[in-house]
Order: C-alpha cells, then structure tokens, then sequence
C-alpha cells in the first residue's frame, strides 16, 4: 500500500500543468506547478511545513505549543493545517483588508484570528511587527510556550523551495527547463528555487504587481514603488532575510490588467480557477518566454485557488469599481442549454 502517514508527508511534489494558451502565445512550453493541490491549497504549505519541523528541530516548539504568525492568509492557513496534524496551535495576526475567505479557511483550520488595519512595514502597528510582540507575550504566558514562525526572515522558508520546488521541477522537466519566474511575497519561493535552478543554467525572473518595490530595486538599486494591486500575499517593499544574496536574471512590473485576463482565461478555457498572484507570475512567464524566444520551457507557480478570492477577484462590481477589465461571461450569468430547465 502507499500512503501519507499524516498530513505533512501529503505536502510537495504536486505536478506540473502545461497552459495551453500561454504555450500557443509564446511558441515556448510554459508549464504550472500546481501548488493549489497542496493539502492547505497553496505553495505557502511548504513554508509552514518547514518553519514548524525547524521549531521543533531547535527545541523551540513542544507539544501542545502555539505557533504565531503575520501573514496575509496563506502562510496563515498551512501553519493552521500543518500545526493541527503535528498537534500545535495557531494564532494569526492578518491585515483585515485580506478577502473573507481567507479570513474564513483560518477559523475553520482552527486558528484564532486577530485583524489589524493595514499599515506599511514601517509602522510598529503592521501585522507582521504585531504578530512578534504578540508572539514574544504569549511565550510569557502559554504553559507549553510559544514561537514566532517569522516567515519573512526565517530561511527555513526558503529552504523549503531549496529541497523541494526546485528539485522537484528539474526532475519532473528532465532538467529540461530554461526559465523559471514567480512573484515576491516573503521571498521564499523565488530565492528558494532559484538557489537550486540556477546553478544548473537556469534563468530567473521576478514578476513584480504594481504597488511592489523590488522590481526598481533590481533594475536600478532603488526600493521605490508606484501604484497598486488587488493581488492579496504578494508585493514586497524590502529585501527580507529570504531574498539575501539573491539576484534575478530578468524583473518584470506587471499591471493588474495585464494579469487578470490569464486568471480569467484559465478558469473559461483551461478549467483552472487560481488567484490573483498566479496572473502575476503566468504574464511574467509570457514576458520570460517572449524574451528567451520560441522553442524554451518555463515553469511558474500556480499559487492558489480562486475560490479564496470570489468576493473581489470574481466579482463584477469590485472589477468595475477598480476600473479593472472583466469577462462577460462573469457578467452574463449561467449559460443556459436549449431546452433543458427552461419552463
């Protein structure tokens, strides 16, 4: 028989999904590692993974702790996850602007949810600052303790890509893969598996949404930023412990218009319903696969479902409010069939 023996052992090595239309755009094979398919339904999975089995590693994490951390949802649900079946628990500090739904998978998951207004990582009111105070107090009060898992500057998040993402796309290509691109959260993914592809020649890009700063941080040395994004978890305006030492072969700054279009594409006409960073990183591909040239393969991260974006990502009047583009057919209703259930 073949089996998990829990949960943990069910996350990683998810398969990699060739996007047509991207693909037919290009002339290239622009391939999706579906980390949606992970047990928490996203890549920040690996990341929890990690941090908890490092915790417990250093002797920082007993039975029956809490785990603590600021995240805007993902990372938040994956220690959720990952901690219930390790047997720990969760408290996550989340920005309450982060969709419902988000907020909604955490309660399930069994995490105690704080929300706190959205505030730049200068303030010492941002989630993530709040979440370490928070962490440090309840370390003082927690009968088994507590840790901050810290994911923007604990490489143990990295490592995850390191071991696994990146290992994992150079055996399932056949280390026939040229590019590789994702977008910037903690740094984690990106710095992670670049560390592992590219020494094998591999070329990197960073797809940055608008409102983000590493894009002009890698192209001209500045962390500034310019405009917005509805994209939730990504979008980063400092160099976090994951991202040190890393540099891109290619950056890119990509719109929400440019982006939303692929969203709503692969879900009409691939069957794949993904969130807002997954349009980010997929017309970074396009972008990577227009500047290596017809003929190469590049994968990206299929971050997460779209299901966990439906009150913004899928809904009409937040598109046309943002002046954003949408389909009609998320507009027009239920396609209805000629002659069935019509009265």
């Amino acid at each position: 028989m073949r089996f998990a023996s829990d949960l943990a052992e069910a996350v990683g090595n998810t398969p990699l999904i060739k996007l047509r239309r991207a693909s037919e755009e290009t002339g290239c094979t622009i391939l999706g590692k579906a980390e949606f398919l992970n047990p928490g339904q996203s890549v920040k999975d690996r990341a929890a993974l990690y941090i908890i089995r490092d915790a417990i590693e250093k002797g920082q994490l007993e039975p029956g702790g809490t785990i603590v951390e600021g995240t805007a949802g993902n990372t938040g649900i994956g220690l959720a996850l990952v901690g219930a079946s390790m047997g720990f628990k969760t408290v996550i500090v989340i920005p309450e602007t982060q969709s419902q739904e988000k907020k909604d998978m955490l309660r399930l998951a069994g995490a105690e949810l704080v929300q706190v207004p959205a505030a730049p990582y200068r303030n010492p009111n941002n989630y993530v600052k709040y979440s370490q105070r928070l962490a440090e107090k309840l370390a003082q009060s927690e009968p088994h303790g507590a840790i901050w898992a810290n994911q923007f500057d604990n490489v143990a998040n990295r490592q995850a890509h390191v071991a696994g993402t990146g290992p994992e796309i150079w055996e399932q290509t056949g280390g026939k893969v040229d590019g590789f691109v994702s977008s910037v959260g903690s740094g984690g993914t990106l710095a992670g598996t670049a560390m592992a592809l590219q020494p094998h020649g591999v070329k990197v890009a960073l797809a940055d949404p608008m409102g983000a700063a590493l894009y002009e941080f890698y192209r001209n040395g500045d962390l500034k930023s310019e405009g917005s994004s509805i994209t939730e978890g990504i979008g980063q305006g400092r160099i976090t412990a994951n991202l040190e030492g890393f540099t891109p072969d290619f950056a890119y700054q990509i719109p929400d218009e440019e982006a939303l279009p692929y969203i709503f594409d692969l879900l009409a006409e691939e069957g794949l319903c993904l969130g807002g960073s997954t349009g980010i990183n997929v017309a970074g591909a396009v972008r990577l696969a227009r500047d290596l040239g017809p003929g190469h393969t590049i994968v990206t991260i299929l971050c997460d479902y779209g299901n966990r974006y439906q009150s913004k990502l899928f809904n009409p009047e937040f598109l046309r409010e943002k002046g954003l583009p949408t389909p009609s057919w998320l507009t027009e209703g239920p396609r209805s069939i000629p002659g069935v259930f019509t009265e």
